[in-house]
C-alpha cells in the first residue's frame, strides 16, 4: 500500500469485517494509515456480505422508493412470499423508517436519488475492476452483464425508456426481444414462451461477495491491517466532541478499551445503536433477505450471465460451479429466524424458471439483514463526533457501492472531494 505524502497518517480502526469493512480497510492502508479492523465474528464476510445475490448491478439505479412503490406494496399485502413484505412491530425505529420510506416515494426525491446512486455505482464499479486487475483477486466473477427479464406487456412499456435514463447517467444499456436474449443466454430456453423482453446492463458483473471479502482481507493482511476477530465493540467512549475509544469485549468476555485516532463505524444495520451512545440517529434499519445456493446440475441448462427477474425482483448469479439465487426484503426487526415461506419462494423460482439447472435436493439456505436508510443511499462520511467516520446503510446495493463508498471515504478523510456526485456527509470541524 502506497502512502499519499501530504496526508498525516493516523491509526484508524475499522468497525466491521463485512465489505464495507474490509473495502474500507484497504483503501485507508494505501492512503498510509495503520489500519485495525475490529470483528464479532471469526472471520470476515460472515453476516450480511456472506451469501446475497452477488450482482455488480449499476443498471438498477431505482431506488425501493419510487412514485409507485406504496402502491405496489398495498398489493402485496397478504402474500407470504411478496417481494417487500412489512411485518409490524412494535419497534418504533420500524415505522419512523417506514414513514421515511413514503417521504422518499416523491417523484423529485426518487429521481434525486436514482442520480445519486447511480453516480457512485458506475464509480464503484470502476474501482472494482481496477483493484481486482491489481491483486489478481479470484471471487467467481463473471463480467457480460445483467439481464433483466421483463414477463408483462405493461412492465416492458415501462423499461423502455430506462435505457434513455442510464444513458443519460453514463450507464450502457440495451434492449433485447426474447430471441435476442435467448442468442445472449441460452439457458432462458424454458422461459421463452413467456419472456416478453430482457434489458442488458452491459456494464454489470456478478462474483462471490463472500470470497471477495476474505480474498482481499488477506491482502489487507498482508500490507500491515491487523484483524482483531471475535470482538464485540460494547460503546463508544466520547468526551468534548471526539472519541476517546471503544469498550470492547472479546471471547472470553474481557473488556477493555481500544484506542486510535480515528474510527470508521462499518457495523451495518447494527450501526444506529452505537451512534445512539452519542445523541445522533441514523436512519439505518434492518432489511432481511433471503437466498438459496446451489450446485449446478446441468452447466447447459445453467445461466452463465446473471438474471433479474423484475416481476419477482428475484436474482441468480452463477458462481463457478454453483447456482445463487436470491431476493425479498423484509421488513420485520432484527431476527434472523429464517421464514421457510420466503425462501421456499425463492427456490421454487429456480425449478419454475429453469429446471435442472441446479441440484436443488442440496440446497442451502440463507438469510441476512441489509442496512438499508428509507432512500437507498448509503451514508458515508462524517459523524457528529470529530474523529469518527461513516459507511453504513448501503441496504440492497452492498456489493454494487462497497468499492467506491470505500474509495470515497478514504478521499474525504483526506480532504478530498470524491469523484462520484453524490451526498456525501462533509465534516462541519
Amino acid at each position: 500500500a502506497s502512502r499519499s505524502p501530504e496526508l498525516r497518517p493516523m491509526h484508524v480502526t475499522v468497525l466491521g469485517a463485512g465489505l464495507a469493512g474490509v473495502t474500507t480497510a484497504w483503501y485507508l492502508a494505501r492512503a498510509g494509515h495503520e489500519v485495525s479492523v475490529l470483528e464479532r465474528r471469526g472471520a470476515a464476510g460472515l453476516e450480511t456480505s456472506f451469501a446475497n445475490g452477488g450482482q455488480i448491478s449499476i443498471s438498477h439505479p431505482e431506488p425501493w422508493a419510487n412514485p409507485g412503490a406504496p402502491l405496489q406494496i398495498l398489493r402485496w399485502l397478504g402474500r407470504v412470499d411478496a417481494p417487500l413484505l412489512f411485518r409490524p412491530t412494535a419497534d418504533w425505529e420500524q415505522w419512523r423508517w417506514a414513514l421515511a420510506f413514503l417521504g422518499q416515494c416523491r417523484p423529485a426525491r426518487a429521481r434525486a436519488n436514482t442520480a445519486a446512486i447511480a453516480s457512485l455505482a458506475a464509480y464503484s464499479r470502476d474501482c472494482l475492476v481496477a483493484l481486482r486487475d491489481e491483486l489478481h483477486l479470484d471471487y467467481d466473477h463473471q463480467s457480460g452483464g445483467i439481464l433483466h427479464l421483463f414477463f408483462t406487456k405493461k412492465d416492458w412499456i415501462h423499461v423502455q425508456p430506462k435505457v434513455e435514463l442510464l444513458a443519460h447517467h453514463g450507464i450502457p444499456a440495451r434492449l433485447l426481444v426474447p430471441a435476442e436474449a435467448l442468442a445472449v443466454e441460452p439457458a432462458l430456453a424454458p422461459m421463452a414462451e413467456k419472456l416478453v423482453g430482457a434489458l442488458h446492463g452491459l456494464a454489470d458483473e456478478s462474483g462471490d461477495a463472500h470470497r471477495f471479502t476474505q480474498a482481499l482481507a488477506e491482502r489487507c493482511a498482508a500490507v500491515g491491517v491487523r484483524f482483531d476477530y471475535h470482538t464485540t465493540v460494547e460503546a463508544v467512549d466520547h468526551r468534548h466532541g471526539r472519541a476517546y475509544g471503544l469498550v470492547i469485549k472479546d471471547a472470553a468476555g474481557r473488556t477493555g478499551l481500544h484506542s486510535a485516532d480515528a474510527f470508521v463505524l462499518c457495523a451495518g444495520p447494527y450501526s444506529p445503536r452505537l451512534t445512539e451512545g452519542w445523541g445522533e440517529h441514523l436512519s439505518v434499519y434492518p432489511v432481511k433477505g433471503y437466498s438459496v445456493t446451489v450446485p449446478v446440475a446441468d452447466p447447459i441448462r445453467a445461466p452463465h450471465l446473471s438474471l433479474t427477474d423484475e416481476s419477482r425482483r428475484i436474482v441468480c448469479s452463477r458462481l463457478g460451479g454453483r447456482l445463487r439465487v436470491a431476493g425479498t426484503a423484509e421488513l420485520s426487526g432484527y431476527g434472523l429466524d429464517p421464514n421457510p415461506a420466503r425462501s421456499g419462494a425463492v427456490l421454487r423460482w429456480l425449478e419454475e424458471r429453469l429446471p435442472g439447472a441446479g441440484d436443488t435436493a442440496r440446497a442451502e439456505h440463507w438469510c441476512g439483514l441489509r442496512p438499508a436508510t428509507p432512500g437507498n443511499l448509503p451514508i458515508i462520511g462524517a459523524s457528529q463526533l470529530a474523529n469518527v467516520y461513516l459507511n453504513t446503510g448501503h441496504g440492497t446495493l452492498g456489493w454494487t457501492l462497497a468499492c467506491g463508498s470505500a474509495a470515497a471515504l478514504a478521499d474525504l478523510m483526506a480532504g478530498h472531494k470524491p469523484a462520484p456526485d453524490f451526498p456525501f456527509r462533509l465534516s462541519t470541524g
